[in-house]
Order: C-alpha cells, then structure tokens, then sequence
C-alpha cells in the first residue's frame, strides 16, 4: 500500500504576542490519500486556517513550526524556499476565503491566470491564453474570453470566487486547500462553489482540504472530518461514522448549531455557551471542559488524549463522551 499523498506529523504553531506566546496549533497529526477530501471542521480562531498555512509554509515570520509536513515524500518544513515556491501552485494549491483580497485588484483576471500557467507549466503566450478560456470555462464563467480582459471589481464575488478556482486548478495540482471557499457568498452560489470544487476535485483525482465551521458543508463532500477545538484535533471520523456516532460533545454542538428544515421559521439555534479559550493562557484541563454540558472534575484537571471508539478510525479526545442513536445526521 503506498504512502499518503499528505501527511502532518506532530505539527505546532506558535505565535508570539504581548501577551505571551500564543498556541494556534497544538501538535495535530493528520493525514491525507491521494484522490481523497478531508474536511477541517470548528469555530473561528480553532486553528484551522493556521494549519492549512503550515502545510503551504506561508506562516507569518515570527511564527515557530515544529513537527513534520510530508507531502509527496518530501518534508516541506525543511524545504528551501525556491522548491517550495516551485511546488506551490505546481503541486500544491489553494483557494483563499476572500477572493477579492487573494485577487491582484490592479491586473486583469487573464493576466493573473496566464502568469500561473506561464511560470509553472513553460507555456508561450497563446498557448497560457488558451488554456486560460478553457480554464475559465470549466469553472462555469460564461464568455470567458471576454473575461479574461476584465478586472476583479468587474466580476460577482461567487464569479471572482470561480476565477480563484480556475487559477488553483491551472496547473494540475495533487492536493488543493479551499479555505472557508463559500465564505461572504449567497446560499444558491455556495452550493454552486462546493459542487464545482467536488466535481473538479473527482474529475482531477486530486485529494482535497475543506476547512470550514459548517459541518453540513462536508457532510456529503469529505471522505474524512476533523474537528478542531483550541489548536487540537478533538474528533476524527470517516464522514459517514461520524454522523452516524459521533462522540465529541462539540461536535454535537456544531452539529446543533445547523439549520434543519423541519424547524419552524424563526426558531433560534441553539448556540455553544461560554467563550473559546484564551489561546495565551492553555487550560490544564479539557480545552472544552467550561463549556461542555458533560463535564465532571477529571476533564478540568486532565487533558484527554486522541484515541480510537468501537471503530479503529474513529478517534475522539473526551473522558465522557456522547452516545448518540444510530441515524442521527445533519
């Protein structure tokens, strides 16, 4: 059996600040087979983007990376920056969750596509401009040589957010990070996003990262869900299992916070009480433990490991965790 595609060995960020370091990624492991998605599920400031930076080795300068990042075979922690810059784009690809910030606001949409495809893959003028209309279209942009001569103000933010795609596809790549792809975008246009990320994604074989807060968004799209709390993986499943059992009680308040329609309109969600954890100041405890409707002495005074339920990929961090029916799902 052959090695996966990604692998993130015993990965921690720190980040200094006047108050002291902060831990943004608390020594994750995760990995990732070729052709396959992952979806990176949790609150804001969970970690989730800060672990996606560290697999791009684009972390801000004072940022301390310890652990292992194997992609390929090659550890891009220890890799030289012209390697990086090569993989990157090449092998390695993201789409940002603010297209109109990760788009050059002064360069034309078929400048921005054909300087990609031009660096990375040594194609002349005509041949970029080509596979850029092809590209453009492929992503579901009508008259895409005429977009080619526009700018990003030009375009919808669900059609900027399809260009971002296209440039991340450009070249092919193994493995591609969307990064909160459908966030500031209308309902029709993120499920839009999202099945033309699934149905690139499947025609490409390529394996893909989801990092999002909405655990319906990789309900039906991630061969695999982690979930992050506070920098940590706090429960990982196979997709199916997870909905089906899953254990963490944060998982089931995110599942909670959902909107079902079967509810009634205007029926407030139910919210996650308490606030998440001054990353400055680590509990000696569960990271969750204040806030977990669960929680007995043990969880504020110990921190649970990552280990495995009934099934052996099934893995969840709680001393009291939730058994839910069978069924249950988003």
């Amino acid at each position: 059996m052959s090695a996966p595609l990604l692998i993130i060995e015993d990965v921690a960020v720190e980040l200094p600040t006047p108050r002291g370091n902060l831990r943004a990624v608390d020594h994750v492991d995760l990995s990732l087979e070729a052709g396959c998605t992952l979806g990176i599920v949790g609150e804001s400031g969970c970690g989730k983007t800060m672990l996606s930076r560290a697999v791009l080795q684009l972390l801000p300068k004072k940022a301390k990376l310890t652990g292992r990042v194997m992609f390929d075979g090659q550890d891009l922690v220890r890799l030289d920056a012209e390697p990086l810059r090569r993989l990157r784009g090449r092998d390695l690809a993201v789409v940002f969750q603010d297209p109109m910030t990760s788009l050059n606001p002064v360069l034309t949409i078929g400048t921005q596509l054909m300087e990609t495809i031009q660096e990375h893959l040594e194609l002349d003028a005509p041949a970029a401009r080509k596979r850029s209309i092809e590209l453009l279209a492929a992503v579901g942009i009508p008259a895409p040589e005429q977009r080619l001569a526009q700018y990003p103000h030009q375009c919808s933010g669900g059609m900027r957010q399809r260009i971002a795609i296209a440039i991340a596809l450009s070249c092919e790549p193994k493995l591609l990070i969307a990064d909160e792809p459908t966030t500031a975008l209308d309902v029709t246009i993120q499920a839009q996003i999202l099945d033309l990320l699934a149905r690139e994604q499947r025609r490409r074989h390529m394996a893909m990262i989801i990092i999002t807060h909405d655990l319906g968004v990789v309900a039906g799209r991630a061969d695999e869900v982690a979930v992050m709390y506070a920098g940590r993986v706090v429960e990982r499943a196979p997709t199916q299992a997870l909905f089906k059992r899953m254990h963490m009680p944060y998982t089931e308040a995110l599942l909670a916070a959902i909107p079902k329609l079967e509810t009634a309109p205007h029926t407030p969600l139910p919210a996650i009480s308490g606030r998440p954890p001054d990353p400055t100041r680590p509990l000696k405890g569960c990271s969750f433990a204040p806030r977990c409707r669960y929680a007995a002495s043990r969880c504020h005074e110990a921190k649970p490991d990552l280990k495995s339920a009934e099934m052996p990929d099934h893995l969840y961090a709680c001393f009291h965790p939730i058994q839910m029916a069978e069924g249950v799902g988003a």
